[in-house]
């Protein structure tokens, strides 16, 4: 599930309609600079340009200089697919009329690409650290033999130090949108973890009637510390 910003002139109309049958969290401001400033963050913004193509190409090369880091993507009609250019800045289109596993494949895809372009960082907290460009975690300096899901769901837990998700939401993210399975699979691969860690098994905490997270020992002083490597 992603944070999403749409920027629209169109006031009380659904710029997306079949967006509203997925699970994103969406907000929706008007399309102009002033705006910008006081913007929600967001892990992927929609831009409207059904009905003003110069306008949203004016915008859309604003949120690229000053320092757009999220994927952007272009709201057009079928029409207005012949003026979209390289010179626009944006990272897709798609039409009005798409329907909802579309835009989701969009939405995953861009964030995907978003993903991959951005440095490794390495994870270090509570006795544990955790690496992206190798893929591979350890345990006061013993490596974990860790399969990727297992090391997916220890690195975002590890990421979010302290915060509560939800079986549902530990799939939607670790597992993807695509993924079929119940969150049954959730609780194998947090009691898998639990045995590699060993003595840190406490780490992965269980919040009876609501989920999982990731506990920091109280006299860790890195505080989940994450630097780019």
């Amino acid at each position: 599930m992603a944070q999403l910003l749409i920027l629209t002139p169109a006031a009380n109309e659904d710029v997306l309609p079949a967006l509203s049958l997925l699970t994103h969290r969406v907000r929706v401001i008007p399309a102009s600079p002033d705006q910008l400033v006081r913007a929600p963050e967001a892990d992927l913004v929609f831009l409207d340009a059904r009905t003003n193509l110069a306008g949203a190409k004016a915008l859309a090369q604003i949120l690229r200089t000053t320092g757009l880091s999220v994927p952007l993507i272009l709201v057009v009609t079928e029409g207005g697919l012949t003026a979209v250019t390289s010179d626009w800045g944006v990272d897709d289109v798609i039409l009005e009329q798409a329907g909802p596993a579309e835009i989701d494949a969009r939405i995953r895809l861009a964030l995907g690409r978003a993903q991959a372009a951005q440095p490794a960082e390495r994870i270090q907290t509570s006795g544990v650290v955790i690496d992206e460009a190798s893929y591979s975690a350890k345990v006061h300096g013993r490596t974990l033999d860790l399969t990727y899901k297992e090391f997916e769901l220890l690195r975002f837990l590890a990421a979010h130090p302290s915060r509560v998700f939800t079986r549902e939401q530990l799939l939607s993210e670790v597992w993807g949108y695509d993924y079929f399975g119940g969150t049954r699979t959730v609780d194998v691969h947090v009691r898998r973890l639990r045995a590699k860690l060993g003595d840190l098994d406490s780490l992965i905490g269980t919040v009876r009637n609501v989920g999982y997270r990731f506990n920091v020992h109280e006299d860790d002083e890195q505080q989940a510390d994450v630097t780019a490597r």
